[in-house]
């Protein structure tokens, strides 16, 4: 297989993780968690806990990011640190939630933001949805370095509308109802409490989720032992501040009564844009978010492909997905038929917590990994002793048990997803069987720093 070039630099791998966060959760999730907390500043707090989390997380993944430095992500990790079928069940996980399912819910809500503004009514549901995963595919079918070029483009536009909207915000807030409603009964038991504030950070984790998306492209990172982890940490963080900002402004700005309403719940940016600025404001971030969301997919069809492409390698999918020019054509088209179809089959609302749970697991279970590198060899890397990572393990594991008991059925589905790498393995065994138990092994970083090409 040839080897894809080294052509993004840290910049672009930085845009790559920043739009991979912000997408639909940031913009729809707090309407529900405001009306199932009841507090703004319990809102916020979610959120800030939520970013420390995922920052945790980031700096977690640092030490496997400096070690592994090929493409692949979750599914590489585990492969090479805990056994193949722990990959495999890695890669299901990517291939059913980490892109299918984010892709849909992004796609979903791109069109949701995006319909009031067009007259779309005779277009029949999912249209819109399915339109910009198909644009999408065909960009970062021309290549990489263009489609780099362009995200890089837009996610910067966005972060400056961004910054635009925050301004507006606190320069006219006066205009802000504080989140205020009387006359809502606020007691509840210590309990049923935390078990709800798990519920919403589990919600909230999703948003969080794409913290470590600059793995999954590393192959094609200049100098990936330096810029991989830069970039996820810095991402991170920088999206945690933009998460803080807007949350204080969609959960104070508008009147809770009317954030809350069942019309107005899944788009409370826009609902705190028109109590801020009017209809006309309330328009303009209608767009903000469009474009939001849009860089969001495209994110998310760049780097689902090339853990596709690596499970072809090992020989888990056909041959046909691996790298075979500068891009992987038939795995970002595959990936888009997948999206596609889940678009057709199922709802935000559907998506939020199966998500966030799923996904956080699998990262819990990788980053725990760090841990076993460490006693297998002595001079793995712990950053910061290994105290980010044992939070981030620790944190989503409590959160997963209390999300389990408030909502079952969730965890069963996200059990599910998680086994199917087990159920399908031993269709595979055969032809993998020379690394299957075999003693996990440290790969020899295969960065050439005085080639001009990788530099």
């Amino acid at each position: 297989m040839l080897a894809p070039k080294r052509s993004l630099t840290l910049g672009s791998a930085t845009t790559l993780v920043a739009a991979s966060m912000i997408g639909v959760g940031v913009y729809t999730t707090s309407g529900y968690t405001l009306d199932a907390l009841g507090d703004p500043s319990l809102v916020v707090a979610a959120w800030l806990v939520g970013g420390l989390i995922a920052i945790c997380g980031a700096v977690g993944y640092s030490s496997l990011a400096e070690r592994f430095t090929e493409s692949g992500g979750e599914y590489l990790f585990l492969s090479k640190t805990l056994h193949p079928v722990a990959g495999l069940m890695a890669g299901w996980v990517s291939l059913l939630a980490g892109f299918t399912g984010a892709i849909a819910i992004a796609a979903l809500g791109f069109e949701s933001y995006l319909r009031p503004l067009l007259n779309t009514d005779p277009l029949p549901d999912g249209s819109i949805a399915i339109s910009s995963v198909l644009l999408v595919a065909i960009m970062h079918t021309v290549g990489v370095r263009s489609a780099a070029r362009a995200q890089d483009f837009f996610v910067i536009v966005k972060m400056a509308l961004i910054a635009g909207f925050v301004t507006y915000a606190i320069i006219h807030l006066s205009n802000w109802g504080d989140g205020k409603q009387d006359g809502i009964p606020t007691t509840s038991n210590i309990p049923h409490s935390l078990l709800e504030f798990a519920k919403q950070l589990v919600y909230i984790s999703f948003s969080y989720a794409g913290f470590n998306a600059a793995i999954y492209i590393s192959s094609e990172i200049q100098s990936p032992k330096r810029n991989v982890p830069r970039a996820m940490v810095g991402g991170t963080l920088i999206v945690t501040l933009i998460y803080i900002a807007l949350n204080i402004i969609f959960v104070y700005a508008p009147e809770r009564t009317v954030a809350t309403d069942p019309n107005n719940i899944s788009q409370i940016a826009a609902t705190a844009a028109d109590a801020i600025g009017g209809t006309s404001f309330a328009i303009v971030v209608r767009i903000i978010i469009c474009l939001s969301l849009f860089t969001s997919v495209s994110a998310m069809v760049m780097t689902g492909p090339r853990v596709y492409a690596k499970m072809a390698d090992d020989g888990f999918l056909p041959r046909t997905f691996q790298f075979r020019t500068e891009t992987p054509v038939v795995a970002i088209w595959f990936q888009a038929v997948l999206a596609i179809a889940g678009i057709s089959l199922t709802t935000i609302s559907d998506l939020l917590g199966y998500l966030g749970l799923t996904l956080s697991l699998c990262s819990a279970l990788t980053i725990s990994m760090i841990f076993r590198l460490r006693r297998m060899d002595a001079k793995t890397k712990l950053p910061l002793f290994g105290i980010p990572a044992a939070i981030y393990v620790a944190a989503t594991l409590f959160l997963a048990v209390l999300y389990g008991i408030n909502d079952y059925k969730q965890g069963i589905a996200s059990g599910i997803t998680l086994l199917l790498g087990l159920l399908v393995y031993p269709f595979f065994q055969q032809r993998i069987s020379s690394s299957a138990g075999r003693t996990p092994t440290v790969e020899v970083d295969n960065e050439k720093p005085k080639d001009r090409s990788d530099i």
